[in-house]
């Protein structure tokens, strides 16, 4: 697949750094506000993921949490998702934007009706995180017909005979999970131990983009900059409640973040 995902890493590659990859909660803390902060955090990103906002997300810290019981509250709905990306797609058409959520909500949606609206607001990629391999080939498949990444996760207790077949499996990105632990959690593993098993998964493939994510913040995004990418939600998510609580302008506060976390990987 030559997709804006694959170019977004050729493009890190021949700069020589990790591609940068945010995650924010669609709708948090409102569809306007989400949009505005998608768009200005997009300069700064190489890859834009957007949270499906879900009442009981089990691989989600607090901070993520508290961004979707935000979006929820606010009445953010599927539909309101599609239109966010539809929206960002019509300004930044070449910037490659992954959707991420559970299963249970495209089960709901229809799952071909959903991957058709998805083709329609051009999602480049969608995480489905409790739709593990092999369970998700048929969708996987489904995903690669109309043209959109279907992004495979593994973690450092994932067998070598399953790597191996999820590698094989997947398409142009595979999503590492640094440790065992929600997302935001404080980093358990040393940068360097992390970095260790994370060759091991690319060994496996040279030629597969392996990101990796959880516990990725300001302090420690340097220490893994051997990476093909990284992937930095938790302290982004807080960010926007801290700018919420204190009054101040979210959409600035992110993009300072955002900033920070490029020139730290350049």
């Amino acid at each position: 697949m030559n997709s804006l995902i694959h170019k977004a890493f050729l493009t890190a590659k021949n700069e020589n750094r990790p591609a940068l990859l945010t995650y924010t909660v669609a709708g948090d803390n409102t569809k306007k506000q989400s949009l505005k902060i998608l768009k200005s955090i997009s300069d700064y990103a190489d890859i834009c993921e957007l949270g499906f906002p879900h009442n009981t997300p089990i691989a989600d810290g607090g901070q993520i949490q508290t961004s979707a019981y935000r979006a929820i509250k606010n009445g953010i709905k599927i539909k309101d998702v599609f239109s966010i990306v539809k929206n960002f797609k019509s300004i930044k058409k070449t910037k490659p934007i992954i959707l991420m959520g559970y299963y249970n909500m495209i089960y709901q949606f229809n799952e071909n009706k959903f991957l058709e609206k998805c083709k329609q607001s051009k999602v480049d990629g969608l995480i489905v995180v409790d739709l593990p391999y092999p369970e998700n080939k048929k969708f996987a498949l489904k995903c690669k017909k109309k043209g959109i990444n279907f992004i495979q996760l593994v973690s450092p207790t994932t067998s070598k005979i399953r790597l191996k077949k999820i590698i094989k499996d997947s398409h142009d990105m595979i999503y590492y999970i640094s440790m065992l632990s929600t997302t935001g959690g404080k980093l358990k593993v040393s940068p360097k131990k992390i970095l260790e098993k994370y060759f091991k998964v690319k060994k496996k493939n040279k030629s597969k983009n392996v990101v990796i994510g959880f516990g990725i913040t300001e302090k420690t995004i340097k220490s893994l900059k051997k990476a093909d990418g990284l992937v930095v939600g938790s302290a982004i998510c807080k960010e926007i409640s801290k700018s919420i609580e204190k009054r101040q302008n979210a959409v600035t506060n992110v993009t300072n973040i955002v900033k920070k976390l490029r020139i730290k990987i350049q």
